[in-house]
């Protein structure tokens, strides 16, 4: 697996992400279908929650998001438990577009380097593995959005 690579699956599924987000009505973005948990605005700010979580944290790095993403965003949280306001829609889209130049600055060259702890729920075992691990997850939630704004056109 090569830097280039990796990089190119990340430019992709952010391309795929931006695309149906940037297009969906600021009413839109707030609604949770029937048969979901969560809205559009969560989408986002979960992909760039978990992208920050597991990437860094997993490879021994501080986080670079607030803690209050992972309030919002974390694994298990939904719009109807929300206590306050999330980080805005246009902040997310503005972290999606960064995200992949972000990870180039930060980790190119680095994708080989050995993890500290290997003991991790997905059993990664170098920056690289933790790199691909967000690809997929990203590549799952653009598909979550894909449905999500079939769904909801309003």
């Amino acid at each position: 697996m090569t830097d280039v690579y990796v990089f190119k699956l990340m430019d992709r599924v952010q391309g795929v992400i931006l695309k149906y987000a940037e297009n969906v009505s600021e009413e839109a973005r707030t609604v949770v279908p029937e048969g979901f948990n969560n809205n559009l605005h969560w989408q986002l700010g979960h992909i760039i929650t978990v992208s920050d979580r597991v990437v860094n944290g997993l490879s021994g790095r501080q986080p670079l998001l607030p803690a209050a993403y992972t309030t919002f965003f974390a694994p298990g949280t939904k719009p109807a438990d929300w206590q306050g306001e999330p980080p805005a829609w246009e902040e997310l889209i503005e972290a999606i577009r960064e995200l992949p130049q972000r990870f180039r600055d930060a980790y190119a060259d680095k994708l080989d380097e050995p993890l500290a702890n290997t003991d991790n729920f997905a059993k990664a075992e170098t920056l690289g593995d933790l790199v691909m691990l967000n690809v997929g997850h990203m590549n799952q939630h653009a598909g979550m959005i894909n449905a999500m704004t079939r769904v909801v056109r309003v």
